[in-house]
């Protein structure tokens, strides 16, 4: 079988640029070479789209990249240089040539992006329009995975148990902060955790233990989206299970996070080894059952696909299991919880990948068998009329 061509898309307009950037060098330098050729694209935080040389040259070296856009036409599926008298070079897989100098098609694109502009369904929309094989999830699955109100709200839809909220708008929020501040107290109370909706990587959330640190909190949620949340803070241990597949998804071993701060920010996500991953967790066989049919019912419920990471809150106090959040692509380096937990339940880091090119190819080729035209007598050009 000939190498197929994927293109890996990373970095964007997003809080978790960099998180991006590690994740796509992480996954580009396992893929297996006999199988592969990857295709670094780098989205950078101005939107634009870049080509060309290694992902380091990419994000590093002007002089190593050109700026490249993907149409929306269903019959091109590959890059087209900006119009500047330029074209990026792409080295051509052994044995093979090249027409005209031009950029070959992609045969899959793997997005690594997390958060907003990539991981909630804008990217997907692009791919879909394009007709590429894209791994993980569509548009409706992306977009619900990112948005932490909407997501609460299928998964209460399907009977998932959620930790208590309350959703907000910047708008209502900015025209009365104390009214919305009264009613978390009367309502969720403190500690609570104050975020915004279209997040992921804790970016933006805060901890609040009193009024002045819940408001400041949502002050700072509210610099990054237009819809916010606070939630109960819940004395817990914290799981996660990695979730595998498109419409029969397997489910891994159950990992436990040990954050090295109050709780699990960004620092101590990935600038702090203080933090320590637990696999499997040590918990009892029928509670880590228990995890993982709901973590397979979270994937489903928000039309999950390819692949997503599931956390989940273990109360320290009568051990009830609380469904936190779902993230349809999870952080995806070496050390991210999302291979290793595949890793300890037999599947490899260089065949993870593998397999999440092959689920989106199946998904693609699943997708091609629905009919997206019919045949019609509206525009008849026999009709005059």
């Amino acid at each position: 079988m000939s190498r197929l061509r994927i293109g890996v898309l990373f970095g964007g307009r997003s809080t978790e640029h960099e998180v991006s950037i590690l994740s796509a060098q992480s996954i580009i330098s396992a893929m297996d070479p006999d199988r592969f050729e990857a295709v670094p694209l780098y989205i950078d935080k101005s939107g634009r789209w870049l080509a060309g040389g290694s992902l380091k040259r990419l994000v590093s070296d002007d002089a190593a990249r050109e700026y490249v856009y993907l149409p929306p036409d269903p019959t091109q599926r590959s890059l087209v240089p900006v119009q500047n008298g330029l074209q990026p070079q792409f080295p051509s897989p052994a044995g093979e040539g090249r027409q005209g100098g031009g950029l070959p098609p992609l045969d899959v694109i793997f997005p690594v992006f997390h958060g907003l502009n990539g991981e909630d369904g804008s990217i997907q929309g692009v791919l879909e329009l394009a007709n590429i094989p894209y791994v993980g999830a569509g548009v409706l699955g992306s977009a619900l995975g990112l948005d932490k109100i909407y997501m609460k709200r299928a998964f209460a839809a399907v009977g998932l148990p959620i930790v208590e909220y309350l959703p907000i708008t910047r708008r209502k929020f900015e025209q009365d902060p104390d009214g919305f501040i009264t009613l978390v107290e009367q309502r969720i109370g403190y500690p609570c955790f104050s975020k915004f909706a279209n997040s992921g990587s804790s970016v933006g959330t805060t901890k609040a233990h009193d009024r002045a640190e819940l408001a400041a909190g949502l002050r700072l949620a509210a610099t990054f989206d237009r819809k916010l949340l606070v939630e109960r803070a819940v004395d817990a241990r914290e799981l996660e299970v990695s979730v595998l597949g498109n419409d029969e998804p397997q489910a891994s071993v159950v990992g436990e996070v040990v954050p090295a701060h109050e709780f699990y920010d960004y620092e101590a996500k990935y600038l702090d080894e203080g933090s320590r991953l637990l696999i499997p967790a040590p918990i009892e066989a029928g509670v880590a059952e228990e995890v993982r049919a709901m973590a397979l019912k979270a994937f489903q419920a928000v039309d999950a696909a390819g692949m997503a990471r599931v956390d989940f809150f273990m109360e320290r106090a009568g051990g009830r299991i609380l469904l936190n959040e779902l993230n349809t692509i999870p952080g995806f380096t070496r050390i991210s919880m999302y291979p290793k937990l595949w890793e300890a339940s037999g599947l490899a880091y260089p065949k993870l990948i593998e397999r999440l090119v092959e689920l989106a190819i199946e998904r693609f080729n699943d997708k091609q068998r629905s009919q997206t035209a019919i045949d019609s007598r509206l525009l008849d050009p026999r009709d005059d009329g």
